[in-house]
């Protein structure tokens, strides 16, 4: 009797309410579920990349000047990269929609990564240690770098993230996605495979 009067209590509906949301977050938790959330809403289908966007012929040359640094501090160029298709998106590990698409990122690179196609997750978490470490506690098995330095081609310039770029066999600039999407569709495996001839 005394237990249903204290659950039927506002206070105790208060702490409850108010509760919840702050342990979550005092403990680092309120990103990985706002994004296990989220990819409940990717998990629907609703949200997609837009393959049609950019397919014209007056796609823009990509811009290679992307100097990067592998987690374990090997230095790469986007340059090194050239003649592949290139599936690069740009996240971090406090980025709720970053991590709600990651699940889906991975298995696209488990089905379509080859000598032709190369995938570049660009972490800008200031602390590389941070993203080796998510990296590593959810078993991705897809390539992680950062910037070395701040500046980025205009061209990759976002003002949020997650956003995803695909660049052509061929150096064209065919996709820019900002916001998290389901990269893990038929139709986007599709996408990347036909850039390889193109």
């Amino acid at each position: 009797m005394n237990l249903l009067r204290i659950i039927k209590h506002p206070a105790f509906e208060w702490t409850l309410l108010l509760g919840i949301p702050a342990i979550l977050y005092l403990t680092g938790w309120h990103t990985e579920t706002i994004g296990g959330l989220q990819r409940m809403i990717l998990a629907t289908g609703i949200i997609k990349a837009d393959t049609e966007q950019n397919q014209t012929d007056s796609s823009p040359d990509a811009d290679y000047n992307v100097n990067l640094q592998t987690l374990d501090g090997k230095d790469i160029s986007l340059k090194e990269l050239k003649g592949k298709v290139i599936f690069m998106n740009i996240w971090a590990t406090w980025c709720p929609p970053c991590i709600a698409e990651m699940p889906g990122i991975q298995k696209l690179y488990e089905q379509v990564k080859s000598e032709d196609i190369a995938f570049v997750m660009i972490s800008v978490d200031e602390n590389p240690t941070k993203a080796q470490k998510f990296i590593k506690r959810k078993e991705y098995t897809f390539p992680v770098y950062q910037l070395t330095s701040k500046a980025i081609p205009q061209m990759y310039a976002s003002e949020s993230i997650p956003v995803t770029f695909v660049i052509s066999a061929s150096g064209k600039l065919v996709l820019k996605h900002s916001g998290m999407a389901d990269y893990n569709s038929d139709a986007f495996r599709d996408f990347l495979r036909s850039q390889v001839s193109k």
